[in-house]
């Protein structure tokens, strides 16, 4: 199981702060996953980072592995 932790607008767009999904999977189909099953996050998650066992996915082919934790990061306003 993968799971999924939403922070700040992510989190309330999502109308959840966490979540698990079954995995292994690609950040692409994670994505894809997360949109459909939250309608909310639809305008939000192309805007937010990934953070995938801690570590930025820069590339929607990265693999997701199984039990690994991803952060759903909206961007931050601030200096």
């Amino acid at each position: 199981m993968i799971t999924v932790r939403y922070f700040a607008g992510a989190r309330e767009a999502a109308g959840v702060s966490t979540e698990q999904l079954d995995g292994p999977t690609s950040v692409a189909a994670l994505r894809e996953t997360l949109g459909k099953a939250r309608p909310g996050l639809v305008a939000v998650l192309p805007r937010c980072a990934l953070l995938v066992a801690g570590a930025r996915a820069t590339s929607d082919e990265a693999q997701i592995p199984d039990d690994a934790t991803v952060d759903v990061l909206p961007p931050f306003a601030g200096g």
